[in-house]
């Protein structure tokens, strides 16, 4: 039994909902996406991206390698969403509207799906905690399960039968 297609799926597709909740807290509940957000947004889509690519190969070692790669841009959201609470709990520092969010908003996927990409807001506003935590924390939470999750799958050894 291939062990990585499932797992390969189930991360993209709590990766294209976490999406989802973003936008809706956007778009809905007012509340805009910072430099760090949208950096934590982008590390959501290559996480769901690369699953749903190696999800789609025959491959087992094409699979196992999407895993890795995959476990690599989880680990990459954690360090940003990580970064995120650091900024969070030092509020004398500030990621708001300086050279980053400058940049972040002037490339081609900020300009296409500006909904998505676009930097509005500071990394220093406070928001209502959705069940007791703040955005990054949830960010951090979910990054640290997908690394968790697609680092053992890619690298356990698989019983050949």
């Amino acid at each position: 039994m291939n062990p990585y297609r499932p797992v390969l799926l189930a991360v993209a597709l709590v990766s294209m909902i976490l999406l989802a909740v973003a936008l809706y807290l956007q778009h809905v509940m007012n509340m805009l996406p910072c430099p760090l957000c949208v950096l934590q947004r982008y590390a959501f889509a290559a996480v769901g991206i690369i699953c749903l690519i190696a999800a789609g190969r025959r491959s087992a070692g094409a699979q196992r390698t999407g895993t890795g790669l995959a476990a690599v841009a989880a680990l990459a959201g954690l360090g940003i969403a990580g970064y995120h609470l650091y900024i969070k709990a030092n509020p004398t520092i500030s990621c708001g509207i300086d050279p980053l969010e400058t940049s972040l908003n002037t490339i081609p996927t900020a300009r296409l799906l500006p909904f998505l990409f676009q930097a509005d807001g500071l990394c220093t506003t406070e928001y209502e905690p959705i069940l007791g935590l703040s955005i990054p924390q949830w960010s951090f939470i979910w990054f640290a399960i997908f690394a968790i999750t697609l680092g053992w799958t890619a690298w356990r050894r698989v019983a050949r039968g």
